[in-house]
């Protein structure tokens, strides 16, 4: 039997990474959504693309849950986009329903999948995902920080004129305007950037990474991004699928580490076949420690508003 991965939500992320999904050709895809007509019609334009982009795995479209049966893993992508003028945290209420709906059935009908979690505000609904499905909290991970991360990495390569994959960067914190990037761990081919480039530069680069999102919703105007969130959360499912122990700074549940407990938020975890392996603990200085500890404070007040 062909792995299962299932797809909630078939909007411009959620088809994207059925897209990504597809070509990259390790299970079969299930698309779900409300609006009847979407996922299907998509998961049929996807399936007749499979001739000349070389896949085999099936891609099908559905509204109903119980599709889902058996899924391996799921990426929860649905709910409310933002808008130009809103932050990720007005979507809190809206979302956490969507959400909180798509868990209790993710429970019902995939009792054993992972999760990866990309609606917004990212951190807030992986922290209810969980809480609502009762899975184990290593099965239950957001995408957050692997998409800051590539987003520093793109910047990076832009700025030096580099292959951006010999960039690695290391972005923790929430996944919004309190992330915190750190220069120290970010590298091109090894080398520090702090040894490539001057502190202005950096500056510039860690605060265009921190409103990356924005950016791009200001210049679509009508929704927000979409390629890179999905290509990030493919990342993370090849991570688990094929058990490859890799690093990235993910939204996790963390019981103590860095000083902070109870609350998921963005650090470098060991992603692999058991999901959340191991939560890395890096040495911070205190600057550092402050902020990524200010950026979790953020989010723990806020989680009043989801329950």
């Amino acid at each position: 039997m062909n792995k299962k991965i299932a797809v909630i939500g078939a909007g411009n992320v959620g088809a994207s990474c059925a897209m990504y999904l597809a070509e990259a050709n390790f299970a079969d895809v299930v698309m779900l959504d409300i609006i009847d007509g979407v996922p299907q019609g998509k998961a049929l334009d996807l399936t007749q693309a499979g001739p000349v982009r070389g896949y085999n795995c099936m891609v099908t479209g559905t509204t109903k849950y119980k599709d889902i049966k058996g899924a391996d893993i799921v990426i929860m992508t649905a709910g409310f986009p933002r808008k130009p003028g809103m932050s990720r945290e007005d979507l809190i209420a809206k979302n956490a329903e969507i959400v909180g709906i798509a868990a209790k059935n993710i429970k019902k009908f995939a009792p054993k999948a992972f999760v990866i979690v990309v609606s917004n505000p990212l951190d807030l609904m992986t922290y209810h995902m969980q809480k609502v499905t009762g899975f184990p909290k290593n099965r239950v991970v957001g995408q957050a920080g692997v998409l800051d991360s590539i987003r520093m990495r793109a910047f990076i390569a832009m700025e030096l004129g580099v292959a951006m994959s010999d960039t690695n960067a290391m972005v923790l914190g929430g996944h919004g305007d309190t992330m915190v990037p750190l220069p120290r761990y970010t590298t091109v081919a090894g080398v520090p950037i702090t040894e490539l480039m001057p502190k202005d530069r950096i500056k510039a680069i860690s605060e265009r990474t921190k409103g990356g999102g924005g950016e791009i919703v200001k210049l679509l105007k009508t929704g927000s991004a979409y390629y890179a969130p999905a290509a990030a959360a493919v990342d993370m499912c090849k991570a688990i699928f094929n058990d490859e122990k890799k690093v990235l700074p993910a939204s996790a549940f963390l019981s103590g580490q860095y000083g902070i407990k109870d609350i998921y938020i963005g650090v470098p975890v060991v992603l692999g076949a058991k999901g959340v392996e191991k939560i890395l603990e890096l040495k911070l200085t205190k600057s550092e420690l402050k902020a990524l500890q200010g950026s979790a404070a953020t989010y723990k007040k806020l989680i009043k508003v989801v329950k």
